[in-house]
């Protein structure tokens, strides 16, 4: 839940504190816990108090006020609202030096899935993710926060204009891999297309795949070849088999 008065955002859930905690502790404006909770965050609780930060034991329900979700898991942090930067030439250039691959979010259009992709990434490695700025649907939600189980504290999260434009302005600087069901290349063969080179990975919405505009500006099209009838994979799902196959 966002706090628009204090442009606040509110984390929840066990994983996703803890993982705070340990690596940006400093982002924490307010801590709120169940009594069930607080002996798990005794050590974070004298860190706030020696900065005078307010840190309260309050009721489940008044958890579930402060959150806006019944999945607080006795726990929510309050930050300060995360600003999301356009992805700049400088960070480009970076990410082509340190041979960092990238993804881009093409109308995946839920918070849901948008968390756990943050997961499978920060699992793998994988830092750099784009949203384009008219994906309306997909950003830093209370519920994005929770899902990604700590992986937002190991991920930048960028904005562009378009996914077209995007593409355009940075062809040569990436192999741009997009899925798509008729895809005659195997995710298997991800390493070999990739020779090496910066990889940014597409990833479209599960009912509808990446635009057609974006499948022009591909240079590869992979699928995750089916064992049944089934079509696809849930794109969370499905990001994950990719960036194993990426970084392996």
């Amino acid at each position: 839940m966002k706090n628009k008065q204090k442009h606040e955002l509110a984390v929840c859930g066990l994983e996703a504190v803890k993982s705070l905690e340990k690596n940006n502790p400093q982002k924490i404006k307010r801590l709120y816990f169940s009594s069930e909770k607080a002996p798990l965050f005794g050590g974070l609780c004298k860190k706030l108090a020696s900065q005078k930060i307010p840190y309260n034991q309050v009721e489940e329900k008044e958890l579930e006020k402060i959150c806006g979700s019944v999945h607080h898991q006795g726990i929510v942090a309050m930050i300060d609202f995360p600003k999301i930067n356009s992805v700049s030439k400088n960070e480009i250039s970076e990410w082509k030096k340190n041979s960092e691959h990238a993804i881009l979010l093409d109308r995946i259009g839920n918070a849901n899935n948008f968390g756990a992709i943050i997961r499978s990434a920060s699992f793998f490695g994988i830092k750099n993710i784009i949203i384009p700025q008219d994906e309306k649907q997909t950003s830093v939600t209370t519920s994005s926060y929770r899902i990604a189980q700590g992986g937002m504290e190991f991920v930048n999260i960028y904005t562009c204009k378009s996914s077209s434009e995007f593409l355009r302005t940075e062809k040569e600087n990436f192999v741009i891999i997009g899925t798509d069901l008729q895809a005659k290349k195997s995710v298997s063969e991800l390493q070999s297309i990739c020779k090496n080179k910066n990889a940014l990975i597409v990833l479209g919405n599960e009912e509808k795949g990446i635009s057609e505009s974006v499948r022009k500006l591909c240079d590869e099209l992979i699928i995750i070849p089916a064992k049944t009838s089934m079509d696809s994979l849930n794109v969370a799902q499905a990001s994950s088999i990719i960036f194993y196959e990426l970084t392996k």
